[in-house]
Formats: C-alpha cells, sequence, structure tokens
C-alpha cells in the first residue's frame, strides 16, 4: 500500500511524514522545504502478530507495511507549474490513496500561505489543482478517441463517458464523487489513473488539546468531517507536534504517553485503520516456527486469490485452507484445543477470507 501525503505548504505534512516514517525529511517554516518526495516504509502496527510470535516461538516476524510518501506543498497554480506543481502532481499519480493535511490549528509562529486559517478553502484548494491536472489529461485523451471514431464507431462509449467526467470536473465534482453505471465504466476510469479519483484521508492537524477531545470543539475539524462526509473519505485528528514527540519513544514508553494523554492511539493507528478502511483492506495471519506474517489483501477475496499474495503457485495448486480465526485461537491459548472444539476449519475454493484469519493452505503443483 501506497499513501502520498499532501497539503498546502506549511500545514504540518512533513512534520507529519517524519514522525510516522521517523525518516528525518527537512522541516522548516518556508514554502517548497520539500523539493523532491521523500518516501519512508512503516510497519502496520498489529497486536496480534505479537501473541502469535510468542505462541509459536518464531523465529521472524513479518508486518504488513505502508509506504508513505511526502510530496511537497502544492498552491494555486500548481497545475500550471507554480511552485514546481506538475512535478509534484505526478508523483500523486503513483499512489494508492492520498492523505490530504489539513492545518485547524492557530500559530503565529507558522505563517500560513493565505496569510489565514481557512479548512475548506485550503482543501478547495487543493482539489482544484488536482482537478485542473485531470482536466488536462481528459482533454488529451478525447482528442485521441474522437479521432479514432473515423475507424471505430465503438469508440463513442468512450468519448460519452470521458466527456460525463469532464463535464463533473468543470463543475468542481471530483471523479471520485461521481456515479458511473457499470463495474465496466469503473475499471475503465481506474485506468485513466486521475488524481480526483483516488481515495481521500483527510488528516486534521489540531494542537494538543484539540486533539485530546478529538477536535469536537474545534470549528475547522467539523468542516473538515462534514466535507469529507459528503465525499464518502475518512478523516483523522492528529496533532503532528505529538506525533513527533511520540515516533522518539520505546514502545512502552509510547504507551504511558498516549495514555497520560487520555488517548487510546496514535495517529499511525488512526492511519492504518482510516487507509485499510476507504481501500477496503483486511489482514490475513500465517504463523509458524520459522515466521508469522500478515498479508494484507482486499476485503472480498478468496482463498486462492490469499494463497496468490504468498506465491503464485499456492493460488494454481490450492487443494484447500486449513483456518482458525485470531480471536478462537487466543481464547484457546493454543492450536491443538482450538481444533478439539471444533475451531479448526477446512476451507475450499470459495470461501471468503475475513480479517484475522490465521491460514495454512494446502496446494499441490
Amino acid at each position: 500500500m501506497k499513501l502520498g501525503i499532501v497539503g498546502l505548504p506549511n500545514v504540518g505534512k512533513s512534520t507529519l511524514f517524519n514522525s510516522l516514517t521517523k525518516a528525518g525529511a527537512e522541516s522548516a517554516n518556508y514554502p517548497f522545504c520539500t523539493i523532491d518526495p521523500n518516501i519512508g516504509i512503516v510497519t502496520v502496527p498489529d497486536q496480534r502478530l505479537d501473541f502469535l510470535t510468542e505462541l509459536y516461538s518464531s523465529v521472524k516476524t513479518i508486518p504488513a507495511a505502508i509506504e508513505f510518501v511526502d510530496i511537497a506543498g502544492l498552491v494555486k497554480g500548481a497545475s500550471k507549474g507554480e511552485g514546481l506543481g506538475n512535478k509534484f502532481l505526478s508523483n500523486i499519480r503513483e499512489v494508492d490513496a492520498i492523505v490530504h493535511v489539513v492545518r485547524c490549528f492557530e500559530d503565529t509562529n507558522v505563517i500560513h500561505v493565505d496569510g489565514s486559517i481557512g479548512s475548506l478553502r485550503d482543501i478547495e484548494t487543493i482539489n482544484l489543482e488536482l482537478i485542473f491536472s485531470d482536466l488536462e489529461i481528459l482533454e488529451r485523451r478525447l482528442a485521441k478517441t474522437i479521432k479514432s471514431l473515423k475507424t471505430d464507431k465503438s469508440a463513442q462509449k468512450e468519448v460519452n463517458l470521458l466527456n460525463l467526467i469532464k463535464d463533473h470536473l468543470e463543475l468542481g465534482v471530483s471523479a471520485r464523487n461521481i456515479e458511473f453505471e457499470s463495474d465496466e465504466d469503473k475499471l475503465f476510469v481506474e485506468s485513466l489513473n486521475l488524481l480526483t479519483y483516488k481515495p481521500v484521508i483527510y488528516a486534521a492537524n489540531v494542537t494538543e488539546d484539540d486533539l485530546i477531545n478529538d477536535g469536537e470543539s474545534n470549528e475547522n475539524v467539523m468542516v473538515v468531517r462534514d466535507f469529507a462526509k459528503n465525499e464518502s473519505s475518512e478523516v483523522f485528528v492528529v496533532c503532528a507536534k505529538i506525533e513527533e514527540e511520540i515516533s522518539e519513544l520505546e514502545e512502552d514508553e509510547k504507551k504511558m504517553f498516549l495514555e497520560d494523554l487520555g488517548l487510546n492511539e496514535s495517529g499511525l493507528d488512526k492511519l492504518v485503520h482510516a487507509s485499510y478502511s476507504i481501500l477496503g483492506l483486511i489482514s490475513y495471519l500465517t504463523a509458524g516456527e520459522k515466521e508469522t506474517r500478515a498479508w494484507t489483501i482486499k476485503k472480498g477475496t478468496k482463498a486462492p486469490g490469499a494463497a496468490g499474495k504468498i506465491h503464485t503457485d499456492f493460488e494454481k495448486g490450492f487443494i484447500r485452507a486449513e483456518i482458525v480465526s485470531y480471536d478462537d485461537l487466543m481464547k484457546c491459548g493454543n492450536y491443538t484445543t482450538a481444533k478439539e472444539k471444533g475451531l479448526v476449519r477446512l476451507e475450499g475454493k470459495e470461501y471468503v477470507v475475513k480479517d484475522g484469519d490465521i491460514i495454512l493452505f494446502r496446494f499441490n503443483v
């Protein structure tokens, strides 16, 4: 999974990126401090792996991973090249989802590019640049497809679909908010790799005080939530400064620090939940003496497809899957007891894998 962190300059993007990845990206109080995208790989926190590693005395533990790309601050005119905008926009095209950091805090020491805090205005500034960039792509594709109509009348369907998207974008509607008639249409739109079709997670960056009450008393946070609700996007409240402090702590200290603040989870935990939710992802687990591992798959994946994540041979020669749910195994304390209680199941090719399934695949090549 690859997530691109975007936002206006000085909204806390690089501070958040640093804290999530501990990659030490430069962070300063002036625009375009980030010119090339910083990239960091983060392992997904998953306490289930700790339990399984101990239970099976595994030599290795391999969690799922997220790749974060910190993309330089976008400004008005980015789609036309302002602030090296075109280069930054091309970096966003490579990600699975966009994490849009929105500044919801006042700080006279940190300059806002527009001179004041306005979360809705900031969101619209970024969205418009993404829309303008997508319009350029659509216009080029339309011109090419219209030419092909002379020899291929079936291209009319594509022309109609491209025009539908173009009309919506010109009205300021992102491609992800358009209702398409069929799965075939959706697949075609996906193939266009439009920026405004990518799922978005809004990170409302607040002060420590606002973080403790989850931004409930912050007007800008409420605006972000309302906006996200209307386009079925995810939102999480984060304090980039607090995340930066947490990132310097050991695991035990981290837990105590969060408890002292009255928080149940870190910003990374919130972001992981939001990204899995918006991308429709789950994790199944494999465990043994050699390794315990989390595998990320799309919700709705059947057993052979899940096996294919490990190796294509597992999918081709799939026979059956031996499965116990994590919750059942944890309650029983060991695999033998779970089996005696009839909680270990044999499933075939039509079984849809669930989050937390611990699976042993049987296959023959």
